[in-house]
């Protein structure tokens, strides 16, 4: 069965605690509009400056009719709109910094620039849908994850901008949006096809504990009380723990950053600098330890 915004299908959150727990919704994604829970978004950022910073994003000419303008802010705004603590806590400053981080990290892991690009490596954040030469040949299965048993023939690569991966990923968020695991463990590939539900699975993963990592929101909102064990490894509130969450296996604990770590980092202070606000400290993960070590 084929999904898109036009079946109607009712969402479902999961109500279990954890940072992401939200009031169940039984709209459809068709019917949602810009409501009360997002305006406090669009006075962090507008349309106006959405298309500012993002102005290569993936068919913003809307060329392509399977992809019309697939980053949009619409898009962006109406899957916020199921999140009310999303770029809602805290002081301004910190809702500023937590916009800040979110984008930082979603355009560098959808990032189709490059130092010399026109307009600067920086406005091409928001460029590809999906992982680069889509996994060549990865699967991205942990068959150890038992809850979430990949699908044959399905591939769990990078899609959307959090570049979601993993069975066990896409099985929680497919859990948590429309009250059933199978969706996206049969078909992955509707976070490539349906822009609300691909930007909603990045806020998803951006509100969402996974033991013993906290939630990114939590982190850049202060929310998050870091154990001894984590003061121990450096993990400490700051963007850097953002990346730790996100890919600590491969970025983090290096001592040196590696080049596309090196730009996350710059593009957190890039868009600190856009929104007024001060980045803070422990921009980076380089002496952390990455979480479950």
């Amino acid at each position: 069965m084929k999904l898109s915004l036009i079946t109607g299908i009712s969402l479902a959150f999961l109500l279990s605690g954890q940072s992401c727990a939200q009031k169940v919704q039984n709209k459809s994604l068709q019917q949602i509009v810009d409501n009360r829970s997002s305006q406090h978004i669009s006075k962090l950022i507008d349309a106006k400056t959405w298309n500012k910073l993002f102005p290569n994003r993936n068919n913003i000419q809307g060329n392509d009719n399977k992809h019309q303008d697939f980053y949009s802010y619409q898009a962006f705004i109406k899957a916020a709109a199921h999140f009310p603590s999303f770029l809602n806590e805290g002081s301004v400053e910190d809702q500023k910094r937590e916009l800040a981080a979110f984008l930082a990290n979603i355009a560098q892991e959808t990032s189709g620039g490059w130092d010399d690009a026109p307009g600067g490596y920086f406005a091409w954040g928001l460029y590809f849908i999906e992982e680069n030469n889509k996994g060549n040949g990865n699967n991205y299965t942990d068959i150890a994850k038992t809850a979430y048993p990949p699908t044959e023939g399905q591939a769990y690569y990078g899609r959307g901008p959090k570049q979601l991966s993993w069975n066990y990923n896409y099985g929680q968020f497919s859990e948590a949006w429309f009250g059933d695991k199978n969706i996206l463990l049969k078909n992955p590939g509707l976070l490539a096809q349906d822009n609300i539900l691909s930007f909603a699975s990045a806020i998803w993963f951006w509100m969402t504990a996974q033991t013993p990592k906290p939630s990114c929101h939590d982190v850049m909102t202060g929310k998050w009380k870091p154990t001894e064990k984590d003061i121990e490894s450096g993990r400490v509130s700051g963007f850097g723990t953002t990346v730790n969450i996100i890919n600590g296996g491969i970025e983090c604990g290096l001592g040196k950053a590696l080049p596309k770590t090196q730009y996350r980092y710059e593009y957190y202070q890039y868009f600190c600098k856009y929104f007024g606000v001060n980045p803070g400290e422990n921009i980076t993960c380089s002496s952390q330890k990455p979480f479950g070590t």
